[in-house]
């Protein structure tokens, strides 16, 4: 992961923890007494609340494994690279097939893949790459795809727990009347939290899966691209050192 990322990642991170504190302080303020706590919050949310907290702390351990897993080094090792170029010869594939065995990475897979296929037409080559590519991108976004689920899920739930708590609200009116605003205003609250507490873990789980998605997609390009260049750099050195023989032989 590069200085920008990181950068990125980190003042993603602050708005994110900023965001869900200020919702939390918000609620306190409305009702500062001590049994408004986060149980009593979840308490008076009702019954949907509990998978939306589940929600929260799968995009938690998603959103850290993706960026730990992510990181530049695991996909794409300057000193895997810089070993590979210094080895890069047409005469011994075998070298390079052995670097790339002894990394694994995405970028080192990508390669190998091209490296079996050396000899034959350029064409197949990069068509073999190129499919490497996306292999490496499909296990890249292997877990984006829960995190996405969970970004368009989590406000559903919080619709649904917002028509459960108005469906009580109303249910109190049509057995007692406005005469008890507090359990009218009980079943409002619970409507509202649900909503809330569905934004704020959907929001977040959008933004981290659509910011891991185009560091994928940068990082997919940024392979297929190094891998094409090394392979037509290859097939050149060893169509010009042919060449250069047949001259010296009919010399």
């Amino acid at each position: 992961m590069n200085l920008t990322s990181k950068v990125k990642f980190k003042i993603l991170l602050v708005i994110l923890v900023v965001g869900f504190s200020s919702d939390l302080f918000a609620a306190e303020v409305v009702n500062p007494s001590p049994s408004l706590g986060i149980l009593s919050f979840v308490e008076k949310g009702g019954g949907m609340m509990y998978p939306i907290i589940f929600c929260s702390i799968l995009v938690v351990g998603i959103g850290l494994e993706r960026a730990y897993n992510l990181r530049r080094k695991n996909i794409i090792d300057a000193t895997f690279l810089d070993r590979f170029r210094s080895h890069w010869n047409w005469d011994d594939i075998q070298l390079g097939l052995q670097l790339c065995a002894a990394h694994d990475t995405s970028l080192s897979r990508i390669l190998k893949t091209g490296l079996l296929r050396f000899g034959g037409k350029v064409d197949e080559i990069e068509r073999a790459i190129e499919g490497a590519g996306q292999h490496e991108a499909s296990l890249l976004n292997s877990n984006l795809r829960t995190l996405g689920a969970i970004a368009n899920i989590t406000p559903m739930m919080g619709l649904l727990g917002t028509v459960f708590g108005m469906i009580k609200a109303f249910n109190v009116i049509s057995q007692s009347g406005t005469g008890n605003p507090g359990l009218v205003a009980s079943g409002i609250s619970e409507a509202l939290i649900t909503t809330a507490a569905g934004m704020v873990v959907g929001i977040p789980a959008l933004v981290l899966y659509h910011y891991f998605r185009a560091k994928i997609d940068r990082y997919v390009f940024e392979m297929e691209e190094i891998s094409f260049q090394l392979i037509e750099e290859l097939s050149f050195l060893a169509m010009r050192e042919k060449k250069e023989k047949e001259k010296q032989g009919k010399s």
